[in-house]
């Protein structure tokens, strides 16, 4: 049980770290070394959680997917900023 619950608790903060990149990610162009350096910057720190919390390998493709899933969501909300014309 507690593996489990440490294995759901790991995506979940990949998700919220991914978040903030997300929303830095949008105001670059597509494929800039900034672009890339967003998308990349959240995955040292969920492998150093990973491997502190001692979970196995096996669960590197839910992490990524949380990863990724707070990047999509880190991006839209940007887009939903930019879109209400909150610049500040």
């Amino acid at each position: 049980m507690q593996v489990s619950l440490a294995t759901v608790g790991l995506i979940f903060l990949a998700f919220v770290i991914s978040i903030p990149c997300g929303y830095l990610r949008e105001n670059y162009t597509k494929f800039s070394f900034m672009w890339f350096l967003l998308i990349h910057i959240p995955i040292p720190f969920i492998v150093l959680l990973r491997i502190g919390a001692g979970i196995s390998w096996h669960v590197i493709p839910l992490t990524l997917g949380g990863s990724i899933a707070g990047q999509i969501v880190g991006g839209a909300l940007n887009r939903r900023r930019k879109r209400n014309g909150k610049t500040g």
